[in-house]
């Protein structure tokens, strides 16, 4: 059965609220044991991230190029990569407890600046990501590329910032 746009937006923002819910519940202090530990997570989803970022690059490349088919290739790959990393992200930290950062000084400050803006703009951007895709997944080109003009950076920032923290945390686990 084949989605009309409608549908898909629907879809699009039941999700969104899903994450939104699954990402607030991950802040209580129990944790599920699943009896494994989850530990290698974190470098994962840094990978997972930075392979978003190269699949968006890629992408990009490929638009300006004309070549809408690879472009779509790796968009494709991006949202994927992207839907494997939300997963690790929400495994570990629903069985992990938070490694706190350890650094001082001005690194402590930059940690927290890359942080912070990548949480605010990884939360806001979602909904606007899986819309630009519809659109573009509906042929709805112009308005494809109006908003994909602000959430291409926007989510490039996020894919890149995510490992940034990571290496960043990295000697505190």
């Amino acid at each position: 059965m084949k989605l009309t746009e409608k549908q898909a937006k629907i879809l699009a923002l039941v999700l969104v609220v899903l994450v939104y819910m699954l990402v607030g519940m991950m802040r209580m202090p129990t944790k599920l044991d699943l009896g494994m530990e989850f530990s290698f997570l974190p470098m994962v989803s840094a990978i997972l991230n930075t392979l978003v970022a190269i699949c968006l690059i890629l992408a990009f490349r490929a638009i300006k190029s004309k070549n809408v088919s690879v472009h779509k290739k790796y968009i494709n790959r991006a949202m994927f990569l992207s839907a494997l990393f939300l997963l690790s992200y929400v495994l570990y930290h629903f069985t992990t407890v938070e490694t706190k950062y350890c650094g001082e000084g001005m690194m402590r400050i930059i940690y927290f600046t890359v942080l912070i803006s990548h949480i605010v703009l990884a939360g806001i951007s979602l909904p606007f990501i899986l819309f630009t895709y519809i659109l573009g997944f509906y042929d709805r080109v112009e308005k494809h590329r109006k908003l994909a003009k602000w959430v291409f950076p926007i989510w490039l920032y996020v894919a890149i910032s995510g490992p940034l923290t990571y290496l960043l945390l990295m000697p505190c686990y």
